[in-house]
């Protein structure tokens, strides 16, 4: 790529990525617009799609490597239930719904059923990128769906090996010949990865970690992901089950953290530039002449992987419902492998040059349906989720407003009664007001995020704002409008840990408090009481004082990934020196 082309796409995600987020849509979006505006289709500043396309593969390999450090081989083996299972159902049922609408719209039969095969694999990056935004990975519906994209990634490869047996008769001979050869080669390969990572890679990394060189680790490091996955890819699987199979291997390393902080910001760049790229593939004079058939095939292939993997989710996956239409969402689009597929179906004369350029840009266009869903998702859960009564009045003010009255904020309403400081209590659940309402507790039914509400709790001239509500997104909100508007107020609130304290401490909050610390070091000391040591209290105080101390210098450096790792394990060499010097004295 040259140094112009790079400039351009960075300016291109610099100037539209913003502009996306701060309008509600997302990062993705931003991306495709920005390669759209730069591509062919544009304003024609890049032409070299198909090898930007290429290069830019390299984002979602890297993502898929830092997924699978994340899994420990046991807890891979625990999911193959939904890799197998799940993946097997959603591809086949895909399939078989997609080939026969192809061949009712006139393809041949060959072409409809790599078509639907095709199109029922899915984005691995959009749905991993859009999932890990909405904090779902490690939901069920995000293990299903983490499941059904490995299965997608693994049958991948078999489609493009029966390629050429649905294409000309000397392609179809060939790969008769070779097609059984391939597959040892395959498991060759995969068994070498595994001794490999092993017996192999712990000694390579002590030897470099010993050099103390922070720049040769990072080399490593993708050394490591670049080579696994253009080995795999050269036995005919895909780049990103290589990635994968590297990052499981290396999950159990001692040097895990450290491979995810030096890979991590290669991801987030390389990621974006295929999303640039997947935009820049668009061919929107296509669109000009045909619109209204795009836009049915678009609508088709979306509605069809969505009701499939909806009912799937709900009637054999067994997802509650909510998770079960995220599930469906988050793979409703058409994959990146269709781009690839379009060309090796050319090469086997299965396509011709205008459907696989209508199926690519159906894929595109499909991408671009998957954060709008979400977005649409989103708006209707919350006015369907709506309590059909209205707020209540709140008809008195008192120098605190508690909002959240659940578990947390109940025992501080007890300790200020027994004060007797007046306080005025908001709670948004409806189904936690009738409960606490029960046993005689004067509480109001109102969002505390709502400016009116906080007007006629007395927000203007109360002196303490309480945050106790279990929500985190929640609580951000109401910290942020209430320093916005509300000045002159102390902000105290509860934080579930210490990211959600960092962001509640940007917001304004003037006292944070992480909801678990104190009962934490009680059980501490206590423990320390037990095992005869006299020191405990002062023990566990020593701790306190360095913890809240780390904690906010750790403040400044929060959008800072490497910075804040390599803190953390200063900090933890701190503690420790700490500790035995007083052991000493």
């Amino acid at each position: 790529m040259q140094l112009a082309q790079a400039t351009i796409f960075l300016a291109a995600a610099v100037v539209a990525v913003p502009v996306f987020k701060r309008l509600g849509l997302g990062a993705v979006l931003g991306y495709l617009a920005a390669g759209v505006a730069i591509g062919p289709s544009g304003f024609g500043f890049i032409h070299e799609v198909d090898s930007t396309l290429h290069f830019a593969e390299l984002g979602v390999v890297l993502l898929m490597f830092l997924v699978g450090l994340e899994l420990q081989p046991a807890r891979l083996w625990q999911l193959r239930a939904q890799v197998f299972e799940y993946g097997g159902l959603q591809v086949a049922v895909s399939a078989v719904l997609l080939a026969p609408l192809a061949w009712l719209l006139g393809l041949p039969p060959s072409a409809a059923i790599v078509t639907g095969l095709a199109l029922a694999l899915s984005s691995t990056a959009i749905v991993l990128q859009i999932l890990a935004d909405r904090h779902s990975l490690a939901t069920p519906h995000g293990h299903a769906a983490f499941g059904i994209l490995l299965f997608q990634d693994v049958a991948a490869s078999p489609l493009l090996a029966v390629l050429p047996l649905l294409g000309t008769a000397r392609a179809a001979e060939a790969a008769g010949r070779s097609g059984l050869a391939q597959v040892g080669l395959a498991l060759g390969v995969i068994v070498g990865l595994v001794f490999a990572g092993r017996y192999l890679l712990g000694p390579l990394f002590r030897v470099v970690a010993g050099t103390r060189i922070r720049e040769l680790s990072a080399a490593l490091a993708l050394l490591i992901v670049l080579a696994t996955a253009i080995l795999v890819e050269q036995v005919g699987l895909s780049m990103a089950l290589g990635a994968f199979l590297a990052g499981v291997l290396l999950a159990d390393s001692p040097y895990r953290h450290q491979l995810e902080a030096d890979i991590d910001p290669f991801k987030g760049l390389l990621l974006g530039l295929f999303f640039v790229a997947v935009g820049m593939s668009a061919r929107l004079g296509l669109l000009a002449e045909q619109p209204l058939t795009l836009a049915g095939l678009v609508l088709a292939l979306v509605a069809v992987k969505l009701l499939a993997v909806l009912v799937l989710g709900r009637l054999v996956f067994k997802l509650p419902r909510h998770g079960a239409l995220d599930l469906a969402i988050a793979l409703s689009q058409g994959g990146e492998f269709a781009f690839v597929v379009c060309s090796a179906a050319i090469a086997a004369g299965v396509f011709d040059r205008p459907t696989a350029d209508m199926l690519i840009l159906v894929v595109t266009l499909s991408m671009v349906t998957t954060p709008l869903l979400f977005l649409l998702r989103d708006r209707l859960s919350r006015e369907t989720a709506a309590d059909p009564r209205p707020f209540d009045t709140i008809d008195e003010a008192h120098g605190v407003i508690i909002a959240g009255f659940g578990r947390f904020g109940q025992i501080v309403a007890r300790v200020l009664r027994m004060a007797r400081v007046g306080f005025t209590a908001l709670e948004v659940s409806p189904t936690q007001i009738d409960f606490v309402r029960r046993y005689g507790s004067k509480i109001f039914y109102g969002d505390a995020a709502r400016l009116d509400l906080l007007h006629a709790a007395g927000a203007h001239k109360a002196r303490l704002l309480i945050v106790a509500v279990d929500d985190t997104e929640a609580a951000l909100h109401i910290v942020q409008h209430a320093r916005q508007h509300f000045p002159q107020l102390r902000i105290l609130a509860r934080s579930r840990n210490r990211q959600h304290n960092h962001a509640l401490v940007a917001a304004g909050a003037d006292t944070v408090i992480r909801e678990t610390l104190v009962s934490s070091l009680e059980l501490a000391e206590q423990a320390l009481t037990e095992l005869g040591r006299a020191d405990a209290h002062e023990l566990t105080l020593a701790f306190r004082r360095w913890d809240e101390r780390v904690l906010a210098e750790q403040f400044t450096l929060r959008d800072n990934e490497q910075a804040l790792i390599a803190h953390a394990k200063q900090s933890a060499d701190e503690l420790e020196r700490l500790f035995e010097t007083d052991a000493r004295v």
